[in-house]
């Protein structure tokens, strides 16, 4: 199987479910988000040491990439049904993944800047790449009825609380002080 068919050289691209749109449309921008997420997800597993931290940033990885489907994947298609979507559930899950990861944190008294440590660093990017992700979801939400999910919504949101938490705890892990905003 070759990697290219030539059939998006006319600035299109096919959905999961059939059509095709605009590769600058706010789905396939939201989907092309979440794709860098997990790119950036990869950057900092590839750094990443720590057993726990590690299979919980690859646990994530797995999760962004079903993000990824369920963003590419119109309502009401005929190929919606081979997608999980990001439910209630999901959220839940993300929320305790958070609590077990700043579980050892020092409590946060100011705001911090990002860096500190590489895999911390690595980790502020992915969060910044969350974030992007998220305000395109936002966008495709506005801009198709329906076209997000309020679960991935709110998944999306919680995944750069986890990556915060996660970056301090590569911190704390390096034996590296969070650097704290002197305006805080």
């Amino acid at each position: 199987m070759r990697l290219y068919t030539g059939t998006g050289d006319d600035g299109s691209t096919g959905l999961f479910g059939g059509g095709r749109v605009s590769k600058d449309h706010p789905r396939v921008v939201a989907y092309g988000e979440a794709d860098g997420l997990n790119a950036a997800l990869g950057l900092a597993v590839a750094a990443c040491e720590d057993s726990d931290l590690r299979s919980t940033l690859e646990a994530l990885q797995r999760s962004v990439f079903q993000l990824g489907a369920d963003l590419a994947t119109p309502i009401g298609t005929e190929h919606e049904a081979k997608v999980q979507r990001i439910g209630p559930d999901d959220v839940i899950a993300i929320e305790a993944q958070i609590d077990t990861v700043d579980a050892a944190n020092a409590q946060q008294r100011s705001f911090v800047l990002p860096g500190g440590s590489e895999l911390a660093a690595r980790l502020h990017v992915a969060r910044d790449a969350a974030r992007r992700c998220e305000r395109s979801m936002v966008t495709l939400a506005r801009s198709e009825s329906g076209g997000v999910s309020e679960p991935a919504k709110q998944w999306i949101n919680r995944c750069s609380d986890l990556l915060f938490a996660a970056a301090r705890a590569a911190n704390r892990l390096a034996g590296v002080a969070d650097v704290p905003w002197p305006g805080s």
